[in-house]
């Protein structure tokens, strides 16, 4: 049984999230509402972020499957180190994070030359904006699945490798099916971050119509001509994070 001193807090905090909503819906203009969202720039803007967000989710559980097992599982040296700097985009601010990745990829970055040689170029294009999202939301699915993972033990695991399972095996059949629904979890939340990303962005990746201005970029555009159509098109980005999140969080209970 909870103190009831808590629910002062908690409703305070949930007031901090409730409130920016009824901010938002203050000020759509409800009459020009389904013109402002079917506009062509609006749709196009929706349409790049939904695949972005879904590509970049994808980079995350290839990339990030892999990284939270071994932070979990594996024995390696300078593993709270390797921690640290995966968690690093969680505390950058935006602009830093598209600047660090525009200094490395970009055509005059790190590895800009060599990817000019070889006839890619990252900056400025569709493929920046699914590495900005990337990066900044594979900390999210990482935190996610080693949690699971530290959770659920590793008994299982070593009693089939007793058994005689390979490692192979033992990971496709006992540790992922086990870990499952952290995996989901971390795996939405990356989509969810991904969909809100706003400042590497911008920073990595500009703002052109069609190739790199995504739902958010669209927003901040918006702002700063047509304050009615940011509203909408704010509305209209927290409606679809809410039922990407709650169709998932939905299925899940149902499990």
């Amino acid at each position: 049984m909870l103190p009831r001193w808590v629910l002062v807090p908690a409703a305070i905090g949930l007031l901090l999230f409730v409130l920016p909503l009824l901010g938002i819906l203050s000020r759509v203009p409800w009459s020009r509402f389904p013109a402002l969202v079917t506009s062509d720039s609006a749709l196009t803007a929706l349409q790049l972020s939904l695949r972005t967000a879904s590509a970049s989710t994808v980079l995350c559980v290839l990339l990030g499957v892999p990284m939270a097992l071994v932070l979990a599982r594996g024995r390696v040296p300078g593993a709270r180190v390797l921690r640290s700097v995966v968690l690093l985009p969680l505390v950058l601010p935006p602009v830093v994070g598209g600047l660090a990745l525009l200094w490395a990829l970009g055509r005059r970055g790190l590895l800009g030359p060599t990817l000019s040689v070889l006839g890619v170029e990252v900056g400025f294009t569709t493929a920046a904006v699914v590495l900005a999202q990337t990066f900044v939301s594979l900390p999210f699915l990482v935190l996610s699945l080693e949690g699971a993972l530290l959770t659920a033990g590793d008994r299982y695991e070593s009693v089939a490798a007793t058994l005689g399972a390979r490692p192979g095996r033992v990971l496709v059949r006992i540790t992922v099916p086990l870990v499952a629904p952290g995996l989901l979890s971390g795996a939405v939340l990356a989509f969810a971050r991904a969909l809100g990303e706003f400042g590497a962005t911008l920073t990595f990746a500009g703002s052109l119509q069609g190739v790199t201005r995504t739902l958010p970029l669209e927003v901040y555009v918006q702002r700063e001509t047509d304050p009615d159509a940011a509203a909408a098109l704010s509305l209209l980005l927290v409606v679809v994070a809410v039922v990407v999140v709650v169709a998932v969080r939905g299925r899940r209970s149902t499990v």
